[in-house]
């Protein structure tokens, strides 16, 4: 039977009877804090695409004289939004350039001082003022509250046409166009506005699930991020349907059977994940890119910080072909390209460890001696338009695969994970920058074609990287580095170009490991469970299943992994990433 956790959780001590759950229970805690007389002003900050409408009306649900304030009415109009981001956002489909803006640069001063006058006139009862940009308004209220969301929440939310962009009529636009300007525009606006927040939030609101919202105070809620740096932790995992999906997540995981099939599984990429702090009985949800954000040294390690500041560098996620189809032929961008073109500080260096994989499995990989180079651009071109079907036999090479290889693909080099493959793919985190070449002359889930992105792939394809240097720096370059009585170490083989380090350690008895202060990702990728414990019982021990990410962070010094349960006894793997400094 699948053991995969779907819902892990990070339990927080000492705070058990921090979280109040439902809006009247909310709302009568908030009540209770108004003063017998006087003014009393609640803010509540809302992350864009809360259900701004649900909130005013469940929190100010116990109050009896209130004068209610939303903040987007101080806002420029969504027209006059649209136009002084235009330049960013570009008109491609999937791509903009990465915007500097910040919330303060949309407000209508004129309307903000008769806002601001509006909430002085006040002399006795509450003012309530909510929305994106309820503390610009009043930067100190008398009770600050923080409404948060995770960024796969919004995505489903645009998936439905529930919501729309912030400031943007556009619910019924395509989902990968609203996610753009999620991505490269208002997320990070929403989130320079969340990270001065931290501190001063008497309290932190879940509103994942509608109707539901979950309330902590401020105290608890950073004090639960500080545990969680302390000690192994898993973020949550989420699943997504793709045109080449196949079905080993859907067996492995448990999912139900409602989807065509499942193509991601993303299991750690801290920017879209979220996770889960356990106060007592109850789960309160938040973006894990929020404990980047507050505890970014204590858990990446100092080094790292340096180098990539508050982005957790190291992303693991499935790609699942078995029974299904072939990726798209595609090609990340090289350094300087993502810098220049999207504004982005790295690019997409990524691999492909075969978690598993059919018999007759294979990878496409790199260029094939001696390729006319404008002659496959043709004809990609020309595959684009529908004249022809891309003759890949010509132009790509196409390599066998098993069970545990680990392939390098450093940024530049065209590739493809093919049918019935299970790849955990670990790489840099940039995500999105995935220039597709071509794609087997189908179109996606909804019908419509998949973008392409030749003109920017022709741009970055390293055409050097063809069968002979493929072979000698690229496919599984394992090699062994120590050895104990029950275990060995290889280093499985990211190329030299990467930054990410790679090992694998296997066998039946306990590794010891140290982090050296750098934040360590790992994945259980062969046995049924094992255990994480520090020698020195720095945390409590931590259980882990087949194919489940989890995260050491450099707060962490040493720990040791070991089989257990079932696989007591018996011999298990894990693969570890962790940047090289």
């Amino acid at each position: 039977m699948p053991n995969y956790d779907k819902y892990p959780a990070v339990t927080v001590k000492g705070f058990e009877e921090s979280v109040t759950k439902g809006y009247e229970a909310v709302s009568a805690k908030l009540k209770a804090h108004q003063p017998e007389k006087g003014r009393f002003v609640i803010a509540v900050e809302c992350y864009p695409g809360v259900r701004e409408d649900e909130i005013k009306q469940g929190l100010t649900s116990a109050f009896d004289t209130v004068t209610i304030l939303h903040a987007d009415a101080i806002m420029e109009s969504a027209e006059t939004v649209t136009n002084k981001i235009k330049r960013n956002m570009t008109d491609d489909r999937v791509f903009g350039f990465m915007a500097p803006h910040r919330l303060e640069e949309f407000v209508d001063e004129q309307k903000l001082a008769t806002f601001r006058e509006q909430a002085a006139k006040v002399q006795d009862g509450v003012v309530f003022i909510y929305g994106v940009g309820a503390t610009l308004i009043e930067e100190n209220p008398d009770l600050l509250v923080y409404a948060d969301l995770t960024r796969w929440e919004v995505q489903q939310r645009f998936e439905t046409k529930e919501i729309g962009n912030w400031k943007a009529d556009n619910k019924d636009e395509e989902p990968l166009k609203k996610f753009k300007r999620g991505y490269f525009f208002e997320w990070r606006m929403a989130d320079r506005v969340k990270q001065r927040l931290f501190e001063k939030a008497d309290y932190f609101l879940d509103t994942e699930k509608a109707d539901s919202p979950v309330m902590v105070d401020g105290e608890a809620y950073l004090n639960g991020l500080q545990q969680a740096v302390n000690q192994p932790f898993r973020v949550v995992p989420y699943f997504k349907p793709g045109i080449w999906g196949g079905q080993w997540i859907r067996e492995v995981v448990d999912l139900d059977d409602d989807a065509v099939n499942y193509a991601w599984a993303f299991d750690c990429v801290p920017e879209e994940n979220s996770l889960n702090l356990k106060f007592g009985d109850t789960i309160f949800t938040l973006p894990s890119i929020n404990l980047v954000y507050y505890q970014p040294v204590e858990l990446m390690g100092d080094k790292v910080h340096a180098r990539f500041g508050k982005s957790f560098p190291i992303r693991f996620d499935f790609l699942d072909t078995m029974e299904g189809q072939n990726l798209s032929l595609q090609v990340h961008p090289l350094t300087e390209y993502i810098q220049d073109t999207f504004g982005m500080p790295y690019t997409q260096d990524e691999s492909y460890y075969y978690l598993d994989c059919s018999d007759d499995a294979t990878i496409y990989l790199g260029l094939k001696e001696g390729v006319d180079k404008e002659e496959m651009i043709a004809d990609l071109k020309r595959a684009e338009k529908g004249e022809i079907s891309f003759p890949d036999e010509k132009y790509i090479n196409q390599f066998p695969v098993k069970k545990h290889d680990h392939i390098a693909i450093p940024a530049g080099t065209i590739h493809c994970s093919a049918t019935d493959s299970m790849v955990l793919e670990i790489s840099a985190t940039p995500y999105i920058f995935t220039f597709k070449l071509w794609d087997w002359d189908r179109v996606d889930l909804d019908g419509k074609p998949r973008p392409v992105h030749i003109d920017h792939g022709k741009e970055v394809i390293q055409w050097d990287r063809t069968t002979s240097w493929i072979e000698d720096h690229l496919i599984d370059q394992a090699e062994v580095v120590k050895e104990a009585h029950s275990w060995t170490e290889e280093k499985t083989g990211l190329h030299e170009r990467e930054f990410l380090e790679t090992r694998r350690h296997t066998g039946n008895g306990p590794v010891t490991h140290e982090t050296g202060g750098i934040v360590n990702v790992l994945n259980l990728v062969e046995g049924e469970e094992a255990t994480v414990e520090s020698p020195s019982g720095e945390f409590a021990p931590y259980v882990v299943h087949y194919a489940e990410t989890f995260i050491i962070p450099a707060n962490v010094t040493t720990y040791t992994i070991r089989p257990s349960g079932p696989s007591e006894g018996k011999t298990i793997a894990t693969v570890k990433a962790y940047v090289r400094t």
